[in-house]
């Protein structure tokens, strides 16, 4: 005959009942949370499927922070090359009305006026700055893109290339240009840049040159080319806008993939979850009832 002492069913009662609840809390916080796991004993191999996914998130979250800012940068510069080149048609035109051989002296000197003008505002948007307030055509530097030397000549003051931003998986982008990639250019007499182009026709105009009309038909030729070299660089913006919303949607697919396999690795079934606990609650009020009957019981009610 078997016989349990009054603490050791106590004992193994309440730590029954404890084991219930203990199980029932886990239950409600899997469906509170969407998570089966409440802590890396639970599933091991599950906890580090679900720790290496979360690094790639983070580092996801890192290249997604970068993909934005170089995106931002290459915006205002395909932004600022679009008012370049509105600049350039405009000196373009103002230089066919010079060519004229009618215009009288004077009528030249307001084009020429015009035409400094615009040398400013060329020398103005060289100078622009990025979404973190650097030169935007200026490479790293912390200045100016562009100085202006004793004589009043712009003079490049960046460094010689724009620095890359890193896309993550080893893939990266030139995060913008610097001024000497499309404002030096060759042009019919040789190599040259805008603003030395606009502001020789702008002196030749006023009287630098002996036949204004003739430096005004050649100059057509130096624009041209310089208007050619503002729109490639345009193409080549664009193309990296393009890829860097090639990488930012494999980004995207391959998170959305990490989504799906944390939900299927460490994810709670919700359906069954709600029935795991369904039991387990009513497995514990029977055994709260059970305990609570037979502790109410004593040697003098079976002797009555």
């Amino acid at each position: 005959m078997t016989t349990i002492s009054t603490s050791a069913f106590y004992e193994r009662s309440t730590r029954a009942i404890a084991d219930l609840r203990a199980q029932a809390e886990a239950l409600q916080a899997a469906i509170g949370t969407g998570s089966r796991l409440t802590r890396s004993s639970d599933d091991p191999v599950a906890a580090a499927q679900l720790r290496r996914m979360a690094r790639a998130d983070a580092f996801a979250a890192i290249d997604t922070a970068a993909a934005s800012r170089a995106a931002t940068d290459l915006t205002l510069t395909d932004s600022a090359l679009s008012s370049f080149a509105s600049y350039v048609t405009r000196a373009q035109e103002l230089t066919v009305q010079a060519a004229n051989a009618t215009l009288t002296a004077a009528q030249r000197s307001g084009i020429a006026t015009e035409l400094k003008q615009i040398g400013g505002e060329l020398l103005h948007l060289a100078n622009a700055r990025d979404s973190a307030g650097h030169a935007l055509f200026g490479g790293d530097t912390a200045g100016s893109a562009y100085a202006t030397d004793v004589a009043g000549n712009p003079v490049y003051a960046g460094t010689a290339s724009a620095g890359e931003l890193s896309l993550g998986d080893g893939l990266s982008v030139t995060r913008g240009l610097t001024g000497p990639e499309f404002l030096n250019f060759t042009g019919p007499g040789g190599p040259t840049n805008l603003f030395a182009a606009i502001k020789g026709l702008a002196d030749a105009l006023q009287g630098a040159a002996a036949d204004p009309a003739q430096a005004a038909r050649d100059a057509l030729g130096t624009l041209d080319a310089g208007l050619e070299a503002v729109t490639t660089a345009q193409t080549v913006v664009g193309s990296r806008l393009a890829w860097i919303d090639l990488v930012s949607e494999r980004r995207t697919e391959m998170g959305e993939l990490r989504a799906e396999e944390q939900s299927q690795v460490g994810g709670a079934d919700i359906a069954e979850t709600v029935t795991r606990l369904q039991q387990t609650m009513t497995v514990l009020e029977a055994s709260q009832a059970s305990f609570a009957k037979l502790s109410s019981l004593s040697l003098f009610d079976l002797l009555r």
